[in-house]
């Protein structure tokens, strides 16, 4: 690509402000294409099958979204364009904050299933993004951590939460492979070959029974909190 023409989408103009006004913008485009990944998954939100949902041909969406690397990138910042940031207002107390901040993205990951993925290959940094990086250093500023420290602890909360909600995915959909694991877990801690492990398990709290639920989120608030530690803690020298 010439140097005259940017890669990034943020960085070229949605219209040049001549001609008729178009007829679709990138948030209509991100929107559907969203509709589509959160029925059918990702890989379904082709560009054919957006301009379809659009009514428009595939040919002119590319002149709104050049190649599918763009709409990738409009679709996650879309979806952070959902926080609400006023009940996630700095307080002062950046543990709890952070806490807040993270139900609210794991919330989005639920209800976009294909954007944990999407983050980890190709993460977004379009305006809505921008604006939740901004927020997390507020809320991270009475640490005392230096800006460049914050911005390294943002990846390691992200990438957590990221993961947190890829796990969450795949134990809902392979309950049997995941009651499979925990057996053959527990048959390599009685073996004797793996005394740390055996020694893991017999601290570990018991399943809940078939008839209790667990209480709800209650293993991303444990795992959370450490990574919380992890995040405020300062540098090591």
């Amino acid at each position: 690509m010439s140097a005259e023409v940017p890669e990034l989408i943020w960085l070229r103009p949605e219209r040049t402000g001549r001609g008729p006004r178009p007829a679709h913008s990138r948030a209509s485009i991100a929107a559907a294409a969203i509709v589509i990944a959160d029925a059918e998954g990702l890989d379904a939100a082709s560009m054919r099958r957006v301009a379809a949902a659009l009514g428009a041909g595939t040919m002119s969406l590319y002149n709104y979204v050049p190649k599918k690397e763009h709409l990738l990138d409009l679709m996650l910042d879309a979806v952070a364009g959902e926080y609400d940031y006023a009940p996630l207002a700095p307080t002062g107390d950046c543990r709890a904050d952070l806490r807040r901040l993270a139900h609210t993205q794991l919330a989005a990951m639920r209800r976009h299933p294909w954007v944990p993925a999407l983050v980890i290959a190709r993460p977004g940094i379009g305006p809505n993004a921008l604006r939740y990086t901004d927020h997390f250093l507020a809320v991270t500023e009475p640490s005392g951590l230096d800006g460049a420290t914050r911005l390294e602890a943002m990846a390691l909360f992200n990438g957590f939460v990221c993961q947190y909600a890829q796990y969450e995915r795949t134990a809902v959909a392979g309950a049997k492979w995941q009651a499979e694991l925990v057996g053959y877990l527990a048959r390599a801690a009685g073996s004797g070959e793996y005394p740390h492990l055996a020694a893991a398990f017999a601290t570990a709290a018991p399943p809940p029974a078939a008839d209790q639920a667990p209480a709800p989120d209650a293993a991303f608030d444990r795992a959370l909190d450490r990574v919380i530690t992890a995040v405020l803690a300062p540098p090591l020298p």
